[in-house]
């Protein structure tokens, strides 16, 4: 990298990197708990759960939409030297940073099973569809304004694209990088 370049993550990529592995654990872990009966009974614990999955999906989806916004509307065109972190290795590190963290939340709700059957996956799994919500939505503001978003690796400490530490976004055309608008694969042809 020359004088001043920048490493620098697509914003959608990072917000897009949690979405499986919370969906999918969380899914296995409330399969997991449908078979314990628990305290509370299934029936009881399931509705919790499909309750939970709504009210975290939208908290997650929504929460700091506005940080996002703000960060976007005040984005500067990156550099000729910066260097394009691929998608695969962002979400590699993302995962990897996360990793435990993971284990633990799935660990927990599979243990939850035991006073509310089913609920702790459900909630995994609607932080997961959070997540992906939020990565569409980012991809469709990519779209509106034909860009794309980065933010530099350094800023965006622990996977968090619109942290304290984030001061501001870069972008470049809509067909750089190897991902498309709101971090899923771009499709070869």
């Amino acid at each position: 990298m020359g004088r001043g370049a920048q490493s620098l993550a697509r914003v959608a990529v990072i917000v897009r990197a949690g979405a499986a592995p919370l969906w999918w654990p969380g899914l296995l872990a409330a399969a997991v708990g449908a078979l314990v009966p628990g305290l509370t009974g299934r029936r009881i614990g399931l509705l919790a759960g499909a309750a939970l999955f709504l009210v975290v999906l939208g908290a997650v989806a929504f929460t700091r939409t506005g940080r996002y916004a703000e960060l976007a509307n005040g984005a500067t065109r990156a550099g000729r030297g910066d260097f394009l972190q691929d998608r695969d290795v962002t979400v590699r590190n993302w995962r990897r940073t996360h990793r435990w963290w993971l284990a633990g939340a799935f660990l927990v709700a599979v243990a939850s099973a035991y006073v509310l059957p089913g609920a702790g996956g459900l909630v995994l799994a609607g932080a997961g569809a959070g997540l992906w919500l939020k990565a569409v939505r980012l991809g469709q503001r990519e779209r509106r304004d034909d860009v794309l978003y980065w933010v530099r690796t350094d800023w965006a400490e622990r996977g968090r694209p619109a942290g304290g530490k984030v001061k501001g976004y870069r972008t470049t055309g809509p067909v750089a990088g190897d991902a498309a608008p709101g971090g899923a694969r771009r499709r070869r042809r």
